[in-house]
């Protein structure tokens, strides 16, 4: 990954490492509260609602190539169950570590002689710039990892009638009357015969009639 943008210290995911001032085995500890930034979670599934409180706690550890961050996030994530369609809540915590690494340190952590151009750099490395890093990437990736894919209100969920699309949950005797629908076509048409034979009966009777007067005459 190449240098980050010029980060603002003003960003509460942006946090500065000046202190464990580049010496391997020095720690710092942190937490802080910071508003969910837009679309953390799974979009249109899960997640942290924007501006939402979420607790952040770090452990940052200073070593030869650069800040080794070990933390905690906690907040509340709100979705939709995929059973019953209704709102859901859940309890969010998300574990995570990143080595944010210096730019000027090769993979043994010693300065380079010459700088390399970012194109050969592995693109999953993360870089501290100026002593500050930014921890939003990484908190996104911790969070939707830790949320489920399929949220459900309950696990024995039944969710919704596939008939009348009633909330199964909320009346648990629902049901419709099964018709086997061989038996359906069956009723059909012995219906239809019925109405053959009503028909045949009620025309016949006026013939008769007529043939009756002319014997008469």
């Amino acid at each position: 990954m190449a240098l980050n943008a010029r980060l603002d210290h003003r960003n509460p995911l942006v946090f500065d490492t000046h202190e464990l001032g580049r010496r391997p085995g020095a720690l710092q500890r942190l937490t802080r509260t910071i508003d969910a930034p837009r679309d953390l979670g799974i979009q249109g599934v899960i997640g942290v609602p924007e501006g939402a409180p979420v607790e952040l706690e770090l452990r940052l550890e200073s070593v030869m190539e650069g800040v080794l961050v070990t933390g905690t996030a906690r907040a509340s994530a709100k979705g939709e169950c995929v059973r019953c369609l209704e709102p859901l809540e859940q309890v969010l915590e998300a574990d995570f570590q990143e080595m944010f690494s210096y730019p000027d340190a090769d993979d043994r952590g010693r300065p380079r002689a010459e700088p390399v151009d970012d194109a050969e750099e592995d693109e999953d490395t993360l870089f501290l710039e100026d002593g500050l890093f930014d921890l939003e990437p990484v908190l996104r990736d911790a969070v939707v990892l830790s949320l489920p894919m399929q949220p459900v209100c309950q696990d024995d969920c039944p969710g919704l009638c596939s008939q009348c699309g009633a909330r199964l949950a909320d009346d648990p005797d629902h049901h419709h009357d099964a018709v086997d629908i061989r038996w359906a076509a069956l009723q059909g048409l012995a219906g239809s015969l019925e109405d053959g034979e009503k028909d045949e009966m009620s025309g016949g009777a006026l013939p008769s009639a007529h043939a009756d007067e002319k014997q008469e005459k």
